[in-house]
């Protein structure tokens, strides 16, 4: 009788043999379960598909393989993504792809050689009628979905209340990370900044213009930090005069002074104890109590106005302000010894002109809000709205942006604002509208033969960007009828407009 490792086939024992194993049986696999297969060369030319991708053919126009084959995958696949694949190398294992011959979910493959030089790249329909064969699927996103929409509303309804408090009378941060919206490089670092602030003990400086979102940062590094199940308290010591700031901060023993409560009063920092002290405008305080609370954070004790004992408290501070403190303490306006005690972990906020990419993100989340609000539906903006947002100074910032949009929905008898009614809004605040700045690629510079000289890749991207464009502005903004008129899924179409390159 044979023995069993004599009848079965062996693997093969190099590594190099065992990948080329590994690679022909996933081919063939994926040849043979797959909706359908295709072959593109470095140039982007089609060289080979399979049988199963050949009932693709006739809604695509063609009614041979011969007519297919030869031709780059541009002309005979709509909506491809293929050539991106080709020039970065990248893949792409999971995207739905619609055009004329219906919607799918497809995979794209590079192809490299034994150098990993790229010769081409696979293309896999994965599934067709993704509306039928993966329904479970879909109803379980659907839900999650609902979910996640339900969870949105309910964040926005928190945000829009009062500090929350808990039942023991602390206050709580209301702001996560998660809130401060942006994607853009300097949004990512102010954030990666703060999160490593969040980390430490040392007091917190966030430096920015008005409107930037300081006080939300302040309540973010809080709810990172080891001290999220402490109080969060929160000075604005411009908002207080003078000659309260005293009291405010270190509270009032009983009967201190005419008129005192008899049970006395706490201050902020103790209030704050175990928890955040967030200071706004502390380029405010006035010099005659920069002392006091140089004293109160190097002791880490207070005495309350008017006591003559002392009472240990344990804050974390967290400081804002929109004024030089280096220039303050220059002409000697504020103390040189307070500015090194809260200057450890500086953090500067960046100006919204500065991370105009992050308008488009900024305008959904501060609509949704303002949606929430009034309880009505969301502000659509046209192109050339946006375009317009993108090219402003704003020197109120973020604060500023949100009451352009908010009165630009409560003056529009629709859902639609182009970039007219934009500009009278801004006209009437006194601000001279500065020219746009388009998100879409510009114009050819040249309307000769001279403008096309130039990689074919490049000029479809321009046109598909151009062509996106126009369908938003003829739409009013509208993304799912935008994505429905250029024959692509609203997912793809989100794809565009955040990496239009």
């Amino acid at each position: 009788m044979p023995l069993l490792n004599e009848e079965a086939p062996a693997l093969p024992m190099d590594a190099q043999g065992i990948l080329e194993l590994a690679a022909r049986s996933m081919f063939q696999l994926f040849s043979s379960v797959s909706q359908g297969m295709f072959l593109v060369d470095r140039s982007g030319r089609i060289v080979w598909v399979n049988e199963g991708y050949q009932r693709f053919l006739p809604a695509l126009g063609f009614s041979s393989v011969d007519q297919f084959v030869g031709r780059t995958v541009e002309e005979v696949i709509p909506n491809t993504q293929m050539r991106r694949v080709l020039e970065t190398g990248q893949p792409v294992l999971i995207d739905l792809l619609t055009n004329k011959a219906g919607t799918f979910v497809v995979s794209r493959i590079p192809l490299r050689d034994e150098a990993e030089r790229g010769i081409g790249a696979i293309g896999i329909v994965l599934f067709d009628h993704p509306e039928t064969t993966l329904q479970p699927l879909i109803g379980k996103f659907a839900l999650l979905q609902r979910d996640l929409d339900d969870a949105r509303r309910e964040l926005a309804s928190q945000r829009s209340r009062s500090l929350a408090v808990s039942g023991d009378g602390q206050r709580r941060a209301k702001y996560t990370f998660a809130s401060f919206v942006g994607s853009s490089p300097a949004a990512s670092e102010v954030k990666r900044q703060a999160r490593r602030a969040a980390q430490s003990s040392s007091p917190v400086l966030l430096l920015g213009e008005t409107g930037t979102g300081k006080e939300l940062l302040a309540h973010a590094i809080h709810a990172a930090s080891s001290r999220a199940s402490g109080p969060f308290v929160s000075v604005n010591i411009a908002a207080v005069p003078d000659t309260l700031l005293e009291a405010e901060f270190f509270g009032v023993a009983p009967g201190a002074y005419t008129g005192a409560d008899r049970k006395g009063r706490d201050g902020k920092f103790k209030l704050a104890d175990g928890g955040t002290l967030f200071l706004d405008e502390i380029g405010d305080m006035p010099q005659s109590l920069q002392a006091k609370l140089l004293r109160a954070l190097q002791e880490g004790e207070i005495e309350p106005l008017g006591s003559n004992k002392l009472v240990p408290f344990n804050v974390r501070v967290v400081a804002a302000t929109s004024r030089d403190l280096g220039a303050l303490v220059r002409e000697g306006r504020f103390r040189e010894d307070l500015f090194y005690r809260l200057h450890v972990l500086p953090v500067r906020v960046p100006p919204l002109r500065e991370r105009r990419s992050d308008i488009p993100a900024l305008v959904e989340v501060l609509g949704e809000d303002l949606a929430l609000r009034n309880g009505t539906a969301p502000p659509e903006l046209q192109a050339d709205a946006m375009a317009l947002l993108a090219g402003q100074p704003w020197r109120g910032n973020i604060r500023e942006l949100r009451n352009v949009l908010e009165q630009a929905a409560m003056r529009s008898d629709s859902q639609s604002i182009d970039a007219y009614q934009l500009e009278n809004i801004l006209r009437e605040a006194g601000v001279e509208p500065a020219a746009p700045v388009p998100h879409a690629v510009s114009e050819p510079r040249a309307l000769g033969d001279e403008c096309y000289l130039r990689p074919l890749a490049e000029q479809v991207a321009e046109l598909e960007q151009r062509a996106i464009a126009a369908a938003l502005k003829a739409h009013g903004g509208n993304k799912q009828a935008t994505a429905r008129q250029l024959g692509i899924s609203r997912a793809t179409l989100y794809g565009r407009l955040e990496n239009p390159d």
